[in-house]
């Protein structure tokens, strides 16, 4: 047993120990006509109650009724934090989160207690964030060797020239919070930021949100970074992107930006599905942006010059004879010899020898997905009036449609005019009207898209077409719900925008034709 007086030693120094509001509770008491040493042992009590307990619990576990209010507060400081308003409000802020995740995540961008500040940003961008040694040890062990290392520096001030504020940002709330924030505009840096300091779990997430917004407009772009960031399964999916929608990401603004390293890959690229003439202008315009970047006047001189040896595996003795001299012919990039040397490989017999590759590019090798069984053609069957033949149609990996196999007259020859049409959620992704002739027979006839559109997996798309020529026409039986094509699935599923009985079991669009 606890003689009184070691009792009530004990007693004042959990006292002084207490919050405020506690030893306001206690002075009241006293001053009702009890000594404060009377009102000590039920305090002394309370704490040796909660000592006796066996089971030891975590603190979410004794506050679980405090816990979404809690973060709804972290979330708050950190909205502050964000915006540099890191301030504490309360002096017993400790107190208002029940993890350690959470009172990490308060001193997120926070001056209280920081015993270290990085200046980051180049210069002119500059910006002064807080940080906290140990909280980053644990979490990098780049700032563990920084901090704590052998050759660890003693420094109030540390500057990263080379990082983005956002991105730096990004980072610190990840590893105080435990949160992944990006955005399309700081991700790359971001993913710059993981690599130097080594988080790998950051740097996935980096990669995986670059995959899933991965298109033709910034395809070129990331594959100049992923290359740089070595990362082969994100290069992988950019040539992807590139091979079956080349022409698009030719013509894309982000193609002017890559380097001249990554220029070179693609115009060597073997498979790139495009025609010669567009990766031509494409040089050319990436030739313009590089006399800017190097502050050089854009004459045929310079572009020639910024080019390099890089003109030569453009593939010019490919293009099409019109398309060389109205284009390539009368740009003045060439020389006066080298545009006569490619006129005599068209027309000559004995053709000049050149520096150019004079070998087309295979391109891509499109695929088709048939969905039905069999087919016929009956004497009333099938029908267009200006009315619309549609199926959804879904795929377990990314795929690029090109374009749709159609069926033709059953009753001899004829010539279709076929609007066709791609949408996902009501939205078009691509469409285009042209012309097919069809011999008579049961074949599948292709119609093609401008551009092939990307599909992503997991999610159903529209493939419609409305029809005009001869009415009487092949049709599709026996339809499946599940096709097997190579490595890729295609489900499908009636269409509510299916007008002309085309659905699941028979109808038109027997054929999806695209790239994988």
């Amino acid at each position: 047993m606890v003689d009184a007086k070691g009792r009530n030693m004990k007693c004042l120094t959990f006292l002084l120990m207490l919050p405020e509001s506690v030893k306001s509770r206690s002075n009241k008491g006293a001053k009702k006509g009890s000594p404060a040493t009377s009102k000590l042992p039920p305090v002394c009590y309370e704490i040796i109650t909660l000592k006796t307990k066996k089971k030891k619990k975590m603190a979410a576990e004794i506050f679980p009724a405090k816990k979404s209010s809690a973060t709804t507060t972290v979330q708050q400081y950190q909205q502050q934090n964000l915006n540099n308003n890191n301030t504490i409000q309360s002096s017993n802020w400790q107190g208002l989160y029940p993890t350690i995740r959470e009172r990490n995540a308060v001193m997120f961008n926070n001056e209280l207690m920081a015993d270290v500040h990085f200046l980051v940003g180049s210069p002119g961008g500059t910006q002064r964030l807080p940080g906290h040694k140990y909280v980053l040890a644990v979490g990098s062990s780049v700032f563990h060797a920084m901090f704590y290392g052998e050759l660890a520096e003693d420094q109030d001030e540390i500057r990263i020239p080379d990082v983005e504020p956002a991105a730096f940002l990004a980072m610190l709330k990840y590893i105080y919070c435990d949160e992944i924030d990006l955005s399309a505009d700081t991700v790359l840096a971001t993913l710059y930021a993981a690599k130097k300091y080594i988080l790998p779990h950051l740097a996935r997430a980096c990669v995986t949100f670059l995959e899933t917004s991965l298109s033709a407009k910034n395809a070129c772009v990331l594959l100049s970074q992923s290359c740089l960031f070595e990362e082969p399964d994100l290069t992988q999916r950019c040539w992807e992107v590139i091979d079956a929608q080349a022409e698009l990401a030719l013509k894309s603004e982000g193609f002017c930006d890559i380097d001249a390293q990554t220029l070179e890959s693609i115009l060597r690229r073997e498979t790139l599905n495009a025609k010669e003439l567009v990766v031509f202008e494409a040089a050319l315009s990436w030739a313009e942006a590089e006399c800017s970047r190097r502050e050089l006047t854009q004459s045929i001189d310079n572009k020639r010059k910024v080019l390099g040896q890089a003109v030569y595996l453009i593939r010019i003795p490919t293009m099409a004879l019109d398309d060389f001299a109205n284009g390539a012919a009368q740009s003045g990039v060439l020389t006066l010899t080298e545009t006569n040397d490619i006129f005599l490989w068209y027309t000559a017999a004995k053709k000049p020898d050149l520096q150019f590759a004079s070998e087309p590019r295979t391109g891509l090798s499109p695929q088709r997905c048939h969905r039905f069984q069999s087919c016929a053609y009956r004497s009333n069957q099938w029908r267009y009036r200006g009315r619309c033949d549609s199926i959804q149609f879904a795929v377990d990996k990314r795929v690029f449609i090109a374009g749709f196999g159609l069926y033709g007259s059953s009753c001899g020859s004829a010539e279709y005019s076929a609007k066709i049409e791609l949408k996902r959620q009501g939205a078009v992704l691509g469409q285009n009207l042209s012309k097919y002739f069809s011999d008579g027979s049961s074949n599948t006839f292709p119609v093609w898209f401008e551009y092939p559109v990307q599909v992503e997996p997991d999610t159903f798309y529209t493939a419609s077409v409305v029809l005009d020529g001869n009415e009487l026409s092949y049709f599709g039986q026996e339809g499946m719900t599940e096709v097997q094509c190579g490595r890729v699935t295609f489900q499908f599923q009636c269409s509510s925008d299916s007008t002309n009985g085309t659905g699941v079991q028979g109808g038109q669009i027997p054929e999806l034709i695209y790239y994988a």
